[in-house]
């Protein structure tokens, strides 16, 4: 069968003319095109996908990480009282190497936060024995300490002798308000210091039965107590000097491998603020470092 013959034989209707081809092929280039252009569109949308949810997942890994960071500095500011730090209550004066620990009591005040200002120049953490009638006056105070990693320890609520002294129970109570204040004020109501310094120390005077009952009490309830061995004598005049102070905590320090300083940050105590720049300077020509009670209580 010859070409003409295959022509005749092909119905009209499926004969096209020269323009209709070229129509038909550009349709056809058209919906290549669009085919083509819908597969890159759809490669693009999976890899776009694919690159959201890679950066979806990386973007709450770094939140996760950096949330249970936050959580573990958190619970590191939290004392915990174990066993071992008990123990290192009982041999708190005594180190194998010079140590010293500076403590104020009664405060806080508008000296503590210049007591703060000298200690953040020196790069030194304090522990400080506070009041929780003085923490409910002064909250911002006392979270810079907490901000700041300062050890903030419980010196009962009231500071009269009267009130905390009727039992060993009325001692707890004033603990135990005094450790409220205190997370109210640092915003966080798991802290408990499990440290306290009975007002007017814990041996002898009026009140002595009371006291050694209550330290039992408070022992019972994760608590311990400790003194000082050695103080800069704001407390043994109403108006020490420099030089007196000076002279106290080189008395009161001198052949000590470990020393926990008395020493007050009450409104009254100028003369401390003025003075604890060279008591620093004193302790650290003596070769003492420094520490705070989170290396004891642990």
């Amino acid at each position: 069968m010859d070409k003409e013959t295959m022509k005749a034989l092909i119905p009209s209707k499926f004969k096209f003319t020269k323009k209709e081809k070229t129509v038909m092929l550009i349709i056809i280039v058209l919906m290549i095109i669009g085919i083509v252009a819908t597969w890159i569109n759809c490669v693009q949308i999976v890899k776009a996908n694919a690159e959201y949810q890679l950066a979806k997942q990386q973007y709450e890994e770094a939140l996760q990480k950096q949330l249970e960071e936050a959580e573990r500095k958190r619970r590191e500011k939290l004392p915990n009282l174990t066993e071992i730090g008990k123990e290192n209550i009982k041999h708190i004066y005594s180190s194998d190497t010079k140590r010293a620990f500076l403590t104020f009591d009664d405060g806080p005040s508008s000296n503590t936060t210049q007591i703060l200002d000298i200690l953040n120049e020196r790069g030194i953490k304090a522990t400080f024995f506070v009041l929780g009638s003085n923490v409910e006056k002064n909250p911002e105070i006392v979270k810079r300490m907490y901000d700041e990693g300062h050890f903030i320890a419980n010196h009962g609520y009231s500071h009269v002798y009267s009130s905390i002294y009727q039992s060993p129970e009325t001692v707890l109570e004033e603990y135990n308000r005094c450790n409220q204040a205190v997370r109210d004020a640092i915003g966080e109501q798991e802290y408990n210091s499990h440290l306290f310094r009975f007002p007017g120390g814990f041996a002898g005077g009026k009140y002595a039965e009371i006291k050694i009952q209550a330290d039992t009490l408070l022992l019972q309830n994760d608590i311990v107590h400790v003194d000082w061995n050695a103080l800069n004598g704001d407390a043994e005049t109403t108006k020490p000097t420099l030089e007196y102070e000076m002279q106290r905590i080189a008395e009161t320090t001198c052949d000590k491998q470990s020393v926990v300083i008395l020493m007050h940050d009450a409104e009254a105590k100028k003369v401390t603020v003025e003075s604890l720049p060279s008591i620093i300077d004193y302790l650290v020509g003596q070769g003492y470092t420094f520490e705070n009670f989170y290396s004891i209580v642990k």
